[in-house]
């Protein structure tokens, strides 16, 4: 039986529990997934704590980035049943398994680990979207960048010397 781990009402981690989830057979557009590995992030406390809302009408199932494999696609989806696939999504990935959009999927490459790929998809995406679109950086820019000792902070410093970016 496919499970999650979820919080009915905000608070502290004891607050979390097992209950059983039914799959809906995927969509159009949607894979039902076979999670392997499910990052952990402290965006997920501001979730379970309710720092960011969310409706206590129904169980939260924390998470926001998973990899897994693909079991079965629904009509118009390019990716196939087999396949190792991550995402990122807002919650809902602290789950055995789940239904999702194909669109929000990413290949997973053999040479990268289920782990390590969920352990740093939405830390990746982050530092991506900050050294490519909140400022372009470039061969020779100089960079401060604050907090560098997080996954993000990690991240960016072996990137923007991978870039030849001064980083400070």
């Amino acid at each position: 039986m496919a499970y999650a781990i979820a919080v009915s009402e905000p608070g502290g981690p004891e607050n979390f529990h097992r209950i059983e989830i039914e799959v809906p057979q995927p969509g159009p557009g949607q894979v039902t997934l076979r999670q392997t590995a499910i990052g952990l992030n402290f965006i997920d406390v501001y979730f379970r704590t309710a720092l960011y809302p969310w409706s206590v009408a129904r169980d939260l199932v924390a998470g926001s980035e998973a990899v897994g494999v693909i079991e079965a696609v629904g009509e118009g989806v390019d990716l196939r049943p087999g396949q190792r696939v991550g995402y990122v999504s807002r919650t809902g990935a602290y789950a055995s398994h789940r239904v999702i959009e194909a669109s929000a999927l990413m290949p997973i490459p053999d040479a990268v680990s289920d782990e390590i790929a969920a352990a740093v998809m939405l830390k990746g995406l982050t530092v991506h979207y900050l050294l490519h679109h909140s400022y372009p950086v470039k061969a020779g820019d100089t960079v401060l960048f604050h907090a560098a000792a997080g996954g993000v902070g990690l991240l960016a410093g072996q990137w923007l010397k991978a870039l030849d970016v001064q980083a400070i």
